[in-house]
């Protein structure tokens, strides 16, 4: 990566603080082995809105892919095809999502939808979208402003000429082509929409043809209310902890969540996903699937395609690796019991 990329995709808010818990969490959390139990058959699949995924490794929706590699998501998009993971495509990636889609060729392809000022252009995205075959909408709802992203001020983060947010292309002021930090001394942005309310959910599901997953929950009253609002998932993320400081991690807010929402909709969970071990402790605590997205864009930094894939790759086979070592041969079998305490 360029010093600046790398600056983008590492930084979090503040002082990083949640950055570090984000990852530091899973290792206050213990596993607990079990012997004996006839694991020669391990089955990772999940079913998400009638659709049957061979694991539950999602590739989680971040930005700007070409800053990595000159493919950019089209890149990305193959390597998730190969490793049979499903995509969530940033509002704000650097390819239309109409070539992404045709890179996927069918696979299980999700799009993270930021709603802009302009709600006419938010509606024509969303089908846009789902005409390109994106089989769930995740609205990112944690982001009115942006946090104080120090590393990206200091770096001078900008997109690099020729760059642009491909799937904006068209919006006023040129936001398509403007760098996503407002300028210096305001905390309102171009592209994000901070009067963004319960009333833009009900707005949005009453036109989007597949389900709606709000992204960015975590709390458990918010959670509750997104329930009763009729969204069809939730994705517990602090926003890769680069929005507010000293919020909890994500896998520490999940238990709040999953208690409230009692199995209703589906959970994802976001945020520091390093290991096959944080993948089962994260299913154990009540999660559905998990969604990575920095392991992802170093993966693509390092080898493209194949560098996603392989990445997918890892982190399902040390999945497998601890469900035979913790006795469950399924996800359906993977429950707090899994853990020490």
């Amino acid at each position: 990566m360029t010093p600046m990329a790398a600056e983008f995709v590492s930084g979090g808010a503040g002082d990083e603080t949640t950055l570090g818990w984000n990852r530091s969490a899973y290792d206050d959390i213990q596993l607990r082995q079990r012997v004996l139990v006839d694991v020669s058959r391990i089955d990772t699949s999940v079913r998400l809105f009638g659709r049957v995924l061979p694991h539950p490794i999602l590739l989680a929706p971040t930005a700007y892919h070409k800053l990595l590699h000159p493919d950019g998501e089209v890149a990305t998009a193959r390597g998730a095809l190969a490793a049979q993971a499903t995509m969530i495509v940033s509002s704000f990636a650097t390819v239309t999502i109409e070539d992404i889609a045709r890179a996927a060729a069918g696979s299980s392809l999700w799009f993270q939808l930021y709603v802009q000022p302009d709600r006419g252009f938010t509606h024509a995205l969303v089908q846009r979208a789902e005409a390109a075959g994106c089989q769930a909408l995740c609205l990112t709802v944690d982001t009115p402003v942006l946090g104080a992203r120090n590393r990206e001020a200091r770096a001078g983060f900008q997109l690099p000429a020729g760059m642009t947010r491909a799937n904006l292309e068209g919006l006023s002021g040129g936001a398509a082509s403007a760098a996503h930090r407002p300028p210096e001394g305001a905390i309102y942005s171009s592209v994000l929409e901070p009067r963004l309310t319960w009333k833009d959910v009900d707005w949005l599901r009453g036109f989007a043809k597949v389900p709606v997953l709000l992204k960015g929950v975590m709390d458990a009253e918010d959670a509750k209310r997104a329930v009763e609002a009729g969204v069809a998932g939730l994705i517990v993320s602090n926003h890769g902890a680069r929005n507010l400081d000293t919020v909890p991690a994500t896998v520490t807010a999940l238990p709040r969540v999953a208690e409230v929402v009692a199995g209703r909709v589906p959970i994802v969970l976001d945020g520091g996903i390093r290991r096959g071990t944080d993948v089962l402790k994260g299913l154990a605590l009540g999660a559905s699937a998990v969604a990575i997205g920095r392991p992802q864009l170093h993966g693509l930094a390092v080898d493209g395609s194949t560098g996603v894939s392989q990445v997918v790759t890892i982190l399902r086979t040390e999945l497998e690796m601890a469900m035979a070592l913790t006795g469950r041969t399924s996800l359906a079998g993977i429950d707090r019991s899994v853990l020490w305490n």
